[in-house]
């Protein structure tokens, strides 16, 4: 009789290895019943994940820290045995804004986050109202990225602009009711809002922070104390990963994608995202063939600097105050020791997931690392996000 194993997610491109595992039979063949659960928003999710009303999540990487930290939320243990995806992200704004960008650029190429970053701190510094952008979830590699790209151009993410938080699936409607300028979300909403004739495509996650974690599974202790289930699990969602990186399957893997049931979305601009092939807007394209993956570079294999990044982006932006034992919890909940018990060693360790600006957490210690920065929001000066 089959395991059953039931895993939230929320429609997006980087769900492909769980669709996948689903779909083409990675999981079957592992004795698993994979149900999957889509939701409908990253509160949603944790929410269900936490209650557990499912055994596991496609989960932004942030978010199962702060539910182990218990963060603006209530503490509850979760671990990350494997990571589902690196990169995906990108950031998208009005035409509007775009045109404004231009302008402030005054002739020179518009590529890349310094230059983008330094036309777009023209344009505040001299706005009487402060510009709106989207993000997905307070605790969101699409949260810190942008406060990231922001606060190194000179923006105050806290006092400059304002932040929104907005699930995926209704950024580009946002997007077409102005009520924000911008958003930092994942595919296939950016595209979208560009084929629709939106938004421009200014920036991508592989440009600001190269090999960056970005969808993990999260999963409830009692899964991750499940040997007999978890060992399963995870053989499945490798075999899936491996599977969906093969440029070869991108149009089949693609239009399972497509589908209502996932991500309702043209089959045509996911698998442009799978292939780091986008449409950025005005005759402008990206492609690069690491804006997404899945299982190449050592992807799958979630490590404590990884975790140890996202805990300095939270102290940074004042979602915590500093803390050693909160800390050492945070290294603990990414666990390369689980993943080595059901897969074996990893045959590479992922690629150092190093920022735009070249400021590495590396070695240094948490406290280290802060101090490097002139920007940023003290716990006590709590950021002002609004999340739906």
């Amino acid at each position: 009789m089959a395991e059953r194993i039931t895993a939230a997610f929320v429609p997006l491109v980087d769900s492909a290895p769980l669709v996948a595992a689903a779909e083409r039979g990675f999981a079957a063949r592992e004795g698993i019943e994979l149900e999957l659960v889509r939701e409908p928003s990253w509160a949603s999710l944790r929410d269900h994940l936490n209650l557990g009303y499912v055994d596991c999540a496609h989960a932004l990487a942030p978010l199962p820290l702060a539910s182990a930290l218990g963060v603006s939320h209530v503490q509850v243990a979760c671990a990350v045995p494997f990571v589902l995806s690196r990169g995906g992200n990108a950031v998208t704004v009005s035409n509007e804004l775009y045109a404004e960008l231009a302008a402030a650029a005054r002739g020179a190429p518009l590529e890349g986050p310094v230059a983008v970053g330094a036309a777009l701190a023209t344009i505040v510094a001299r706005r009487g109202t402060p510009l709106t952008f989207g993000m997905v979830f307070p605790f969101s590699g699409h949260n810190f990225e942008l406060r990231y790209w922001l606060a190194a151009a000179g923006i105050h993410p806290d006092r400059d602009v304002r932040l929104v938080a907005i699930p995926p699936p209704l950024m580009v409607e946002s997007l077409r009711a102005r009520q924000v300028d911008g958003f930092c979300v994942g595919e296939p909403w950016n595209s979208l809002a560009v084929a629709e004739g939106l938004g421009r495509i200014v920036v991508a996650k592989s440009a600001l922070v190269p090999h960056g974690v970005e969808k993990v599974l999260a999963v409830r202790p009692v899964l991750a104390h499940s040997p007999e289930r978890l060992g399963p699990l995870l053989r499945a969602l490798a075999a899936a990963a491996a599977w969906a990186d093969d440029p070869v399957n991108h149009a089949e893997l693609a239009a399972l994608l497509a589908r209502p049931s996932y991500l309702d979305a043209p089959p045509e601009l996911i698998r442009a995202a799978l292939g780091g092939e986008l449409d950025c807007g005005g005759g402008r394209r990206l492609a690069d063939r690491d804006f997404l993956y899945f299982h190449r570079h050592g992807a799958n294999v979630p490590s404590a600097r990884d975790a140890l990044w996202i805990y300095a982006q939270m102290l940074r932006w004042g979602q915590l105050a500093p803390d050693p034992a909160q800390e050492a919890r945070a290294a603990r909940v990414f666990r390369p020791d689980l993943y080595r018990q059901h897969l074996g060693p990893a045959i590479a360790s992922p690629a150092p997931a190093v920022p735009f600006d070249g400021v590495d957490l590396g070695g240094e210690d948490v406290d280290a690392y802060l101090a490097r920065f002139a920007l940023s929001t003290a716990y006590v000066d709590r950021p002002r996000i609004i999340e739906s």
